[in-house]
């Protein structure tokens, strides 16, 4: 009898229990706005405890031993991920950025937050079926209403978009753009230009680990492509320019590039070309200086977007368009994280990320550091920022080699491999970095309506294949 009173009571127990965490982790109200059940589930997930600059600590945080671990978790969650950006758009009503749309929809998708020892202890924590799904709808519904790119059915919630040319560029202005871009006049000794860095028939970049400027002096970074750069939130590997029009006033007067000494030197040698100042002013009233300069080159490089790739097409709902194995590709793609950063049109361009996010890229680089490495922290300072750079994207990116910011993989396998290795902390293997490699060769797109082309691939692809053994 006694011994049956037991297991009633544990049996009671069990029920009260297990009552208690599914009234604990009940979604939040369906009544509620689609951002306030996120933000709720993003509350009580814990998520603010880890992924933010100054969490609270919980009280049992001071108990022997408990500091240290939690300390750890804190410093690893927000080292990887800062959340209070999405927290405040998601309660303040504004638009949250597409990168963080897609590391939070990953995240709830993979039911990987929070981690068992946090939510046994805070039962409503966890990441359930429903709590995925409001997190997986709103997902969605951000897409569909914050991109105007034509997509339908399922494929409009995917993480990456096709390429939509810009609209409201002034073909006058792109025109001088286009000679300006092309002029060796912005340089010092008349000899270095925009597109001797960034050629256009090679890919937007000139293929070389660091670019050559006025004199042969050698830069610190590698060239990224102007292709698609309309596309990026801000411009340079650091960010330090927040348009195209800022980012094409940096070269000219950069001692390592074009060293001239300011705009007005530049702008005295242009306007003893009379053709072309009258042609310019024509368009320009107030005449050649830094702004209208830098304004022109912005508007031809906003024409410099490649559309139509055969992952377009897919997207668009072309099953044709891709094999299967390039469908894989895509698949191990999203599988392993990489469309949590490399997102939208340019599939990259979105947010800071850390280089060596699962593991120390720097510190078995074999290479001794530079400022360069600094990334972002050059900019701001704070330490959170060191060897943090803006993503680039992958448009075009079997033209684009050599890859990183520091020009050191040669091919887009070795690339792919490394990706994996220090950014999502897996050994991809052989066939796996096969078809993500043949994955990354349908975002070549077309420009003035043929598929781009490097001129120099040949030789690459012989380099490469040297290379390899």
């Amino acid at each position: 009898m006694k011994k049956r009173n037991l297991l009633i009571a544990a049996l009671l127990l069990v029920a009260l229990l297990l009552g208690a965490y599914r009234m604990a982790n009940r979604p939040p109200k369906a009544d509620l706005p689609m951002e306030d059940r996120v933000a709720m589930i993003l509350e009580k997930g814990g998520c603010l405890s880890c992924h933010t600059a100054c969490p609270e600590l919980p009280l049992y945080a001071k108990l022997p031993g408990a500091e240290q671990m939690i300390r750890c978790d804190v410093d690893s969650g927000y080292r990887a991920y800062n959340i209070a950006p999405l927290y405040e758009a998601l309660t303040k009503g504004e638009m949250p950025r597409p990168v963080d749309v897609a590391k939070v929809e990953k995240v709830a998708l993979d039911k990987r937050m929070p981690f068992a020892k946090y939510y046994l202890v805070h039962w409503g924590s966890q990441m359930t079926d429903a709590k995925r799904d409001i997190i997986a709808d709103w997902a969605m519904a951000y897409r569909t209403a914050f991109y105007n790119d034509g997509l339908e059915g399922e494929r409009a919630g995917e993480p990456v978009r096709p390429i939509v040319p810009i609209k409201g560029v002034d073909a006058r202005k792109a025109a001088l753009g286009f000679a300006l871009y092309h002029d060796t006049r912005l340089s010092v000794d008349n000899t270095v230009s925009c597109a001797t860095c960034h050629g256009l028939t090679n890919g937007g970049v000139d293929n070389h680990q660091f670019s050559d400027g006025v004199e042969g002096r050698l830069g610190g970074v590698n060239a990224p492509t102007v292709f698609n750069a309309v596309y990026n939130f801000v411009q340079f590997w650091d960010g330090r320019a927040a348009t195209l029009a800022e980012q094409a006033a940096g070269p000219p007067l950069n001692p390592m590039e074009m060293a001239s000494t300011s705009f007005d030197e530049i702008v005295a040698k242009l306007e003893k070309d009379r053709p072309f100042a009258k042609a310019f002013c024509e368009v320009y009233p107030e005449g050649l200086n830094q702004q209208t300069i830098t304004d022109a080159i912005e508007q031809f490089e906003m024409t410099l977007t490649t559309p139509n790739s055969a992952f377009d097409k897919w997207l668009r709902g072309d099953d044709e368009a891709l094999t299967a194995e390039e469908l894989r590709g895509y698949e191990l793609f999203k599988r392993y994280d990489c469309a949590t950063c490399h997102v939208g049109p340019n599939l990259g361009g979105e947010s800071y990320e850390l280089m060596g996010l699962r593991r120390h890229y720097f510190a078995e680089r074999e290479m001794a550091l530079t400022e360069e490495d600094n990334g972002r922290f050059k900019q701001t300072g704070e330490e959170r920022d060191r060897h943090r750079f803006k993503t680039p994207g992958l448009r075009n990116v079997e033209l684009t080699w050599p890859y990183y910011h520091d020009g050191t993989r040669e091919t887009l396998e070795e690339a792919v491999r490394d990706m994996g290795c220090y950014q999502s902390g897996v050994a991809l293997t052989e066939e796996e970095i096969h078809s993500i490699t043949a994955f990354l060769h349908t975002l070549t797109g077309e420009y003035k309506g043929s598929k781009l082309v490097n001129e120099g691939s040949h030789l690459h692809e012989h380099h490469a294949h040297d290379h390899a053994y």
